[in-house]
């Protein structure tokens, strides 16, 4: 190899853990350090046109893609207001549809409480679940601009679709003769087959629309910052706060102004009003177009992601200790094979998959990607696996928020919701979980920050991983006080002479019961929800952190599917329709046993707790690797 077209850079001479799929080498891992070197070379021709330049990978272009000439006229705050807009309606007609479809379903579509609800919580897993879609075609093809307003169309479409059900006759049962008593007895008429399958059509495409919305609006607004400005990391944790605070206010307009609409106008103004409100955002957000600061797609992530697996496994049974070994492949200079990613620095781990960037003298100049990878190009995939343990860790707070929005409806309705002389409709309950947020948020900077920075030491007050663990402890309060308040609630309704009649309000026993495990999940839900997301753009790869985004919004997703079949299961196990025995989940809400359910919750959040610290106290920053990484190589330099 021409000494002008390659040069060798040792690595820090370390010892890590060697995983499973290196044991075949186990023993030359024992005996020997692994001295890995780099062979930054231009000989092989890439398939990304020979490389791209970047400071941090990430260059900001315009839509056209060509660099922006003045930053100063584009991104900051401004633009990300701006984004701000279209998340603030999205989450809006997502808790709109969420806590009135229920209701609908049941009362106009005559629905049993049960597969309403099913059927809500898979609307809610499809529109989060679906977010590895929208995420894949932003980081890949279409870029997180284009992505966004081509599934925010699809959503406003989806929303027409609803309202159309709620305002033609046509399309739902007979209402006539369907009083509150017959709905008891199950004797209104059924929805049409047909009926519900347009029903079902149009709620699952706006839970489609939500793919695109959900893994690239967070995204995008924080690419809306310079990553080389001083302040950049106080601009972002500033962003994900308000970021979430527009999701806030979202689900407060969705729980008091819409359920009002709802009560006051009917069905059909509700819903039609969830979709004139995502039409303006629409509108606002397409305003902002000249503003928005852009990142080149880095092509398929799959593909990439693939061609590491494949080279890794081809080359299973080479020994990093082989005669035929040159190095570990990677462009030359600062130059990346990914468009839209700097280069990742070599790590440690998953050292099975360092095979795919494994340079033989039998690969030649012109190696084929799918069995030489850049070394880029393998961490890339070892960190995509190192993110799974944490978002994996919030689907269980996902699933109890979704029991919440479900289940506490149904005890609602058999509490008093009167505030003085006012009364809320049952429907608005889930304001407070908003309100708490709403209320923390605000206080986050002046009251959190300062108390937790004397107690951490760090300077935001506690680091990412550190408030996604708080939200998990605050829920498992949360849970467990449900349980709690169900049981003396139920005992209550018993005692009292109220065991059959689960939609008859208990005027002794008020609602706002409910506001403590409303107020304890809120705060679970902000310190877990924006720490995790804050954390996944930190972490992930430059050209894949719409994916990256993603993971938080699929763990909602499976959140709301696991919910489905726990509910299944706990049914089925706990019930028996031949003995007449009542599930734990019983349409009554008098004679099942919720708090057994919550109670059985609360052990799952405390075994998925631990395994949060587990996973938390394994992983290592990318920033502290890389510092870890310059301090052993000034060592080795001034050992020299």
């Amino acid at each position: 190899m021409d000494a002008t077209a390659s040069r060798e850079i040792k690595s820090p001479e370390v010892v890590s853990e060697t995983p499973a799929c290196l044991e075949a080498n186990s023993e030359f891992h024992k005996s020997k350090k692994l001295g890995i070197y780099f062979i930054e070379s231009d000989d092989r021709r890439t398939a990304f046109g020979g490389g791209y330049m970047g400071s941090g990978g990430a260059t900001p272009v315009n839509i056209r893609g060509k660099p922006i000439s003045n930053m100063s006229k584009t991104g900051g705050w401004i633009a990300a207001f701006f984004i701000f807009g279209n998340e603030m309606a999205e989450r809006m007609a997502y808790f709109g549809l969420s806590v009135n479809m229920v209701a609908f379903m049941f009362y106009v579509m005559h629905r049993p409480f049960t597969s309403s609800a099913n059927a809500v919580n898979n609307f809610l897993g499809i529109s989060q679940a679906s977010s590895v879609l929208g995420g894949f075609l932003a980081d890949a093809y279409l870029g997180r601009y284009w992505t966004i307003a081509i599934f925010t169309t699809i959503y406003l479409a989806g929303l027409t679709g609803v309202t159309l059900c709620a305002t033609m006759n046509i399309l739902v049962p007979n209402q006539d003769q369907c009083d509150q008593f017959a709905l008891l007895l199950g004797n209104c008429e059924p929805a049409k087959p047909w009926q519900m399958l347009y029903l079902y059509t149009v709620l699952y495409v706006t839970g489609f629309g939500a793919a695109g919305i959900r893994p690239c609006v967070s995204s995008f607004g924080a690419d809306q910052f310079d990553e080389t400005s001083r302040d950049y990391k106080a601009h972002l944790d500033r962003f994900f706060n308000f970021f979430y605070l527009s999701v806030t206010v979202g689900a407060i307009v969705a729980f008091t102004a819409i359920v009002y609409i709802q009560i006051k106008h009917g069905w059909g103004s509700a819903f039609g009003s969830l979709a004139i409100a995502m039409g303006l955002s629409n509108l606002v957000f397409f305003i902002g177009t000249p503003l928005y600061r852009h990142r080149l797609p880095g092509g398929s992530p799959l593909t990439r992601v693939a061609q590491v697996l494949v080279a890794a496994f081809r080359k299973r049974n080479v020994s990093f200790d082989s005669s035929e070994y040159i190095g570990l492949y990677e462009l030359p200079g600062k130059r990346s094979a990914i468009k839209g990613s700097g280069k990742i620095a070599h790590t440690d781990d998953f050292r099975c998959l360092d095979k795919a960037a494994l340079q033989l003298k039998e690969d030649g100049a012109n190696s084929s990607p799918w069995r030489l990878c850049t070394v880029t190009q393998v961490e890339e995939v070892k960190i995509l696996l190192k993110l799974v343990p944490v978002p994996a860790c919030t689907i269980l707070l996902s699933l109890i928020l979704t029991e919440f929005l479900t289940l506490s409806v149904q005890q609602a309705y058999t509490l008093n919701t009167h505030m003085g002389k006012l009364k809320l409709p049952v429907t608005c309950m889930p304001v407070f979980p908003g309100l708490s947020i709403f209320l923390l948020l605000s206080l986050y900077y002046s009251v959190f920050v300062p108390i937790s920075r004397r107690i951490t030491g760090h300077p935001h007050g506690a680091s990412q991983l550190q408030r996604v663990g708080i939200g998990l402890a605050v829920s498992i309060l949360s849970v467990a006080w449900a349980g709690v308040f169900e049981r003396y609630r139920r005992h209550y309704a018993i005692e009292n002479g109220y065991e059959a009649s689960f939609l008859t309000p208990m005027s002794d026993l008020s609602a706002y019961w409910l506001l403590i495990q409303y107020c304890l999940i809120g705060i679970a839900e902000v310190f877990c929800i924006v720490g995790l997301l804050e954390f996944l753009y930190e972490e992930a790869p430059d050209a894949m952190r719409s994916i990256g985004s993603a993971y938080a919004a699929v763990a909602g997703g499976l959140g709301c599917f696991a919910a489905t079949i726990l509910n299944s299961i706990v049914k089925s196990i706990t019930g028996n329709a031949g003995e007449r025995q009542q599930s734990w989940l019983s349409q009554n809400v008098n004679t099942g046993r919720f708090d057994y359910f919550y109670w059985l919750l609360t052990v799952l959040s405390v075994i998925n707790f631990f395994a949060f610290l587990y996973a938390a106290h394994r992983y290592q920053y990318r920033s502290k690797q890389v510092i870890e990484k310059r301090e052993q190589v000034s060592v080795q330099l001034s050992s020299k």
